[in-house]
């Protein structure tokens, strides 16, 4: 019996096709959410949670690096919270997060969907709602 070949091309066979770039593009947005969650879970407990807030109120303030998410814990001076590092990381976060979920919506719609115009339509229609909504939850983040 003869062993049969291995259906696989090498890495410079490949080529960098916009496929594989998507796919690595999901894989990395999800790296930089665990990320930004991890440097709001560590800058919450260097700035004094551990002994003024719960478990819960770090994890929500990790998540979403808000300071009235602050407010209503036994945390005294929300100053250090409100600064232009913790709305950066708020911002990078939310962009990270809406454009892996940007994303994601394109990969489900294009299994549902037939033809290439209907995908293409819904690729523009996808990148158009992105580009309105980043803004607005930029602002936001900024302003509140």
């Amino acid at each position: 019996m003869t062993q049969a070949k291995a259906r696989t091309l090498s890495l410079s066979k490949r080529g960098m096709s916009f496929e594989t770039f998507m796919w690595l593009f999901t894989r990395l947005t999800a790296l930089g959410m665990y990320a930004f969650i991890l440097v709001g879970v560590i800058g919450a407990l260097v700035m004094g949670a551990r002994n003024q807030m719960t478990f819960i109120e770090v994890l929500r303030w990790a998540l979403v690096t808000n300071p009235g998410h602050v407010a209503y814990t036994n945390v005294a001076d929300i100053a250090p919270w409100e600064s232009v590092f913790w709305r950066l990381v708020a911002s990078g976060m939310f962009l990270t997060a809406s454009s892996h979920g940007m994303h994601g919506v394109i990969v489900i719609l294009d299994d549902y969907l037939g033809g290439i115009s209907q995908r293409k339509w819904i690729r523009i229609l996808n990148l158009a709602a992105y580009f309105i909504i980043a803004p607005i939850g930029l602002y936001v983040i900024w302003t509140a």
